[in-house]
């Protein structure tokens, strides 16, 4: 006989004596795919396998794309739409999935996905692929944020010490797949079944997550803040967009670049004013009261930067400095991303013991470590070296964000855990972005003073180095998010409610 679908705790919330203790809303100890919950977790992980493969399996075919539609100067868009798309959608997901629950959603986020990989298997031209590469993105940008929160909503932090192993396990197996079906795709079939692999996929994930994954949600009229939506959309669009272009498509100092900056700055202080007079403001101010929440997303943010400064320069490096082959320079990413799930997967096990605060600056030593070997590698080029230090960084990275995202997660109750699961995936994002800007005017600064050119190796050795040292002090900088970070352990935080008097109440199974 079927288990009952797991249904999530309500939103709504009554008043209470003393605050409901999280264990007793899950009311289930078992932790695995075979537990009550093992359908729905199960579902998750598949949810996140979409949007982890998709972040690998489409760079080892891009010469087949371009060989097929052209657009040879165009192509680095798929990659910047994609990541644009997502970073902006998330705060208004964030909010949505707090305002009218968690699964509704997902399947808005796992739909436009579907929608945007049919359309991109169908592409015409690059700038067609561009477009539709854009509509996927848009439902990524629902899909991870709200997968990671329903996490947080059925499992406690004890549990979710044990869970995140599955979860990171995701991760690890994409970093393999993609690249992998990527390359499959492209030789042996055609690049246009690197979208549609998606499509049963994604039926299955929304399927398994129709069925088994039930939530109540208090039925309320809502009041949606429409302009606060629409002013930071476009605000966060103009900045991502000039922070990604600058140094690029236009200079620095032009028209271009000053007016992207001057009118994003202007809508997000315009922003500001609205939510401040917001009944249900899309991004609460009170986030960057919260000291919790704001250092582990400022850590989120040099998380981010790390991250991109090497998968970005990690390749070109291996493949200019030690004439690497493609498929060997991006294996040696891939120990990057092998790294980080396994640390992960662990890193319950020691926050449960040291703590949040104490586990991130582990994690952030072991990170500056390995950023310092790459700069070690870059003298004696090798794909094994830097490959080691890859590896090493994401051990770092493993110990870093999983645990702060926790952290932050279980120091609020469902109704906010939305916002604070998209504000902390939010800097990531912004993090990524800013370090691609800055590690490109690192980069051509350094070939431009070399007057080596920007094909030669020494210059390329010389631009690589330079830009390891940036990552190692992004890594440092980091650092400074941790000391800043609140001392606890996951009894001080796991059943702290927002409101001594309220808490969320328990909903039995179906």
């Amino acid at each position: 006989m079927r288990s009952a679908p797991w249904r999530c705790p309500s939103v709504g919330r009554s008043r209470l004596r003393r605050p409901v203790k999280e264990k007793r809303v899950t009311g289930q100890t078992a932790v695995g795919l075979r537990s009550e919950r093992g359908p729905v977790l199960a579902a998750l992980m598949l949810c996140t396998g979409l949007v982890a493969i998709e972040a690998t399996i489409l760079a080892t075919a891009v010469p087949s794309i371009v060989a097929d539609i052209g657009g040879f100067a165009q192509f680095p868009w798929l990659f910047s739409i994609y990541l644009l798309a997502q970073a902006v959608s998330v705060p208004v997901y964030a909010k949505l999935a707090d305002t009218v629950g968690r699964k509704p959603i997902m399947l808005v986020g796992i739909g436009a996905f579907l929608v945007g990989s049919i359309l991109a298997g169908f592409a015409w031209d690059m700038t067609s692929l561009i477009v539709f590469r854009a509509i996927q993105g848009l439902g990524a940008g629902a899909v991870l944020p709200v997968s990671i929160t329903i996490t947080g909503d059925i499992y406690t932090v004890r549990e979710r010490a044990r869970v995140q192993g599955y979860i990171a396990s995701v991760w690890a197996a994409s970093s393999v797949i993609g690249p992998s079906l990527g390359g499959l795709f492209a030789e042996f079939l055609s690049w246009r079944w690197i979208f549609f692999v998606n499509i049963p996929l994604s039926l299955i994930a929304a399927w398994m997550l129709i069925r088994n994954y039930h939530e109540t949600v208090e039925r309320k009229k809502h009041r949606i803040d429409i302009a606060g939506a629409a002013v930071l959309t476009v605000g966060l669009t103009l900045l991502i967009l000039a922070v990604l272009e600058g140094g690029q498509a236009w200079a620095w100092n032009s028209w271009q670049s000053i007016g992207a900056f001057g009118v994003a700055a202007l809508l997000l202080v315009v922003f500001v004013l609205v939510e401040r007079r917001a009944a249900e403001p899309i991004l609460p101010l009170w986030l960057f009261s919260r000291r919790l929440i704001v250092t582990t997303s400022l850590i989120s943010l040099g998380v981010g930067a790390v991250l991109i400064g090497l998968t970005s320069y990690v390749p070109t490096f291996l493949e200019v400095s030690a004439g690497a082959t493609p498929i060997v320079s991006g294996l040696a990413v891939a120990a990057l991303t092998l790294g980080w799930p396994i640390s992960a997967s662990q890193s319950g096990r020691l926050y449960l013991r040291v703590g949040f605060r104490n586990t991130a600056f582990l994690g952030l030593g072991i990170t500056v470590l390995g950023a310092a070997g790459l700069v070690a590698a870059t003298f004696v080029p090798n794909p094994v070296t830097t490959a080691l230090a890859c590896f090493v960084v994401g051990l770092g990275l493993g110990l870093v964000a999983s645990p702060t995202l926790i952290a932050a997660q279980s120091s609020v109750p469902w109704s906010e855990r939305g916002v604070v699961t998209g504000a902390n995936m939010f800097l990531r994002s912004m993090g990524s972005a800013v370090g691609v800007a800055i590690f490109g005017a690192v980069a051509n600064g350094v070939i431009a003073d070399s007057g080596l050119g920007a094909h030669s190796v020494a210059a390329i050795q010389a631009a690589s180095t330079a830009v390891f040292i940036g990552v190692a002090i992004a890594a440092v900088a980091t650092i400074a998010g941790a000391v800043a970070m609140p001392s606890a352990h996951v009894d001080d935080i796991e059943h702290r409610p927002v409101e001594p008097a309220e808490a969320v109440g328990p909903t039995t199974a179906a």
